[in-house]
C-alpha cells in the first residue's frame, strides 16, 4: 500500500508541475464538484472536495483551467488496482425467510421433497475476503464464539468446492462478521457458502457462470442454490430446484424477526415430522395467491411448525402471544424454515411484551425488508438492515 501511495504521489507531481509564466490577470475560483456518478470510485464523493479553476482573459478569449486532484488520484488508483488484480473483497451475506413451506413427500435418499417460496431479506452477515499467500489452507475468523472455523464451516466447504470444480489455487483469509443468529431457520450458513462461491469466482476472473455456481452449490447444501436466484424463488426438490419468480414481494414491506435464545435442531424437527399432519394446501395455489394478492395469514403455511413446536414448546407460545398482541400491525405471523425464528410481516416493530416481559429479555429482535439483486451483481446491504434492535434502546423508546 505504501508503494502504491508513493507511486501515485510521484505521478501526480510529474503530471501537474507548475506551468510556465502565469498571466498577470489570472483569477482563481473554488467551485463545488458535481455529484458523483453511480460508477465513481468509493471515497470520491463530491462532499468536501473542490475543483480549483483558474481563468484569465487572453485577448478576447477567456481560458479556464480546471484541476480535480481527487479524480486524478482515483483514476490512477483504479489503474493500479486493475494491473495488480483483486486482493480484497467485502460482501454482504443476507439471510432468507420461507414465506410458505410445504413438505410434499419422503424421498428414497432419506430427504424430504418440499415446495416453498424463499425470499432474501435485509438482515445479513458481512464477509471479508483477502488473498492468502498460502497455497494449501484457508484461514477463517469470526466475531461470534461457537461458530466453527475449521473445514466443517460451509464457507470453507464452498471454497474447497470451487477449487475442485475449477482447478484454481487461490486460498483466502476470511473474516465473518456474523449478525444472523444460528439455528434460526434463516439460512445464514447457506448464504455464507453462496457468498464464498461468488467471492472465489470474482477473484478468479468470473470463469464460472452463475448457473455453474448454483448447480455446484447443491453438492454441499440444499438451501445454497437459492441464493443464486435473483432473491425470490419457488424452490422444490430438496430445495435445490430453483425457479425465479418475476414479481417478488415489495421491498418496502417491513417485517420483524423474533428468535428465542434456544435453537431448533433441523434433524430433530424432521425426526418428529409426520406427513399425515401436513397442510392440504396446493403450493402452486399459495404461490399464485401471494404473488397476485400479497401476504396474508392463510397463505403463510409452514408444515414444520407442529414438529418444531414439539421440539421447542416455548416457540409455539411466542407465536401465539405475537398473534394475540397483534392490533392489525402484522398481516401474517409465521415460523421460517425449521425454526426457531418467528416472522411478523407488516411492521418492523416488535409487540410490547417482548421488552416488558422478563421471559423474553433474551429474545433476538431485528427489523428486516425483502431484498433482491440484479443479474451479475451480488446482494447489497440496505441501510435499514443495520438496525438490529437493542433491548435497552427499545425500553428507552417506549419510556419516551
Amino acid at each position: 500500500m505504501a508503494c502504491s501511495a508513493h507511486l501515485l504521489s510521484q505521478r501526480l507531481y510529474s503530471s501537474h508541475r507548475a506551468s510556465p509564466a502565469t498571466p498577470r490577470n489570472l483569477r482563481f475560483q473554488a467551485r463545488p464538484l458535481a455529484p458523483a456518478s453511480p460508477g465513481e470510485r468509493s471515497g470520491s464523493s463530491a462532499r468536501g472536495r473542490l475543483r480549483v479553476a483558474a481563468s484569465f482573459e487572453q485577448g478576447r478569449r477567456q481560458v479556464e483551467v480546471s484541476y480535480d486532484p481527487q479524480a486524478k488520484f482515483n483514476q490512477l488508483a483504479d489503474q493500479i488496482d486493475k494491473n495488480a488484480g483483486m486482493t480484497r473483497l467485502n460482501l454482504f451475506s443476507p439471510c432468507k425467510v420461507n414465506v410458505f413451506l410445504r413438505i410434499t413427500g419422503k424421498r428414497p435418499d432419506g430427504f424430504h421433497d418440499l415446495a416453498s417460496l424463499f425470499h432474501v431479506i435485509s438482515l445479513g452477515d458481512t464477509i471479508k475476503f483477502s488473498l492468502s499467500p498460502s497455497k494449501s489452507k484457508d484461514c477463517l475468523s469470526t466475531n461470534v464464539a461457537g461458530v466453527p472455523v475449521d473445514e466443517s464451516n460451509l464457507i470453507i466447504k464452498a471454497l474447497n468446492l470451487y477449487r475442485k470444480k475449477t482447478g484454481t489455487d487461490n486460498y483466502f483469509w476470511i473474516h465473518l462478521d456474523k449478525k444472523v443468529p444460528t439455528g434460526a431457520g434463516l439460512g445464514g450458513g447457506s448464504s455464507n457458502a453462496a457468498t464464498a462461491l461468488w467471492a472465489a469466482n470474482q477473484f478468479s476472473g468470473c470463469i464460472a457462470s452463475e448457473k455453474d455456481l448454483q448447480e455446484w452449490s447443491g453438492e454441499i447444501g440444499s438451501d445454497i442454490p437459492f441464493f443464486f436466484s435473483r432473491g425470490a424463488a419457488y424452490c422444490t426438490g430438496r430445495g435445490e430446484v430453483v425457479q425465479d419468480i418475476s414479481n417478488p414481494l415489495p421491498e418496502n414491506l417491513p417485517m420483524v424477526l423474533l428468535k428465542p435464545p434456544e435453537a431448533c435442531s433441523t434433524a430433530e424437527v424432521y425426526k418428529r415430522f409426520r406427513l399425515e399432519q401436513t397442510s392440504l394446501a396446493d403450493p402452486l395455489t399459495l404461490l399464485k395467491e401471494i404473488t397476485q394478492n400479497g401476504i396474508s395469514q392463510d397463505v403463510c403455511v409452514n408444515d414444520l411448525e407442529p414438529p418444531a413446536f414439539e421440539v421447542l414448546p416455548s416457540l409455539k407460545k411466542l407465536k401465539k402471544r405475537i398473534i394475540a398482541a397483534n392490533r392489525g400491525d402484522y398481516s401474517a405471523v409465521f415460523m421460517s424454515g425449521s425454526g426457531s425464528t418467528i416472522v411478523g410481516v407488516g411492521s418492523p416493530d416488535p409487540p410490547s411484551f417482548v421488552y416488558n416481559d422478563e421471559d423474553y429479555k433474551d429474545v433476538f429482535v431485528s427489523e428486516a425488508y425483502f431484498v433482491t439483486r440484479d443479474q451479475n451483481e451480488w446482494y447489497r446491504e440496505p441501510i435499514s438492515s443495520k438496525a438490529t434492535f437493542n433491548k435497552e434502546d427499545l425500553r428507552a423508546s417506549v419510556a419516551d
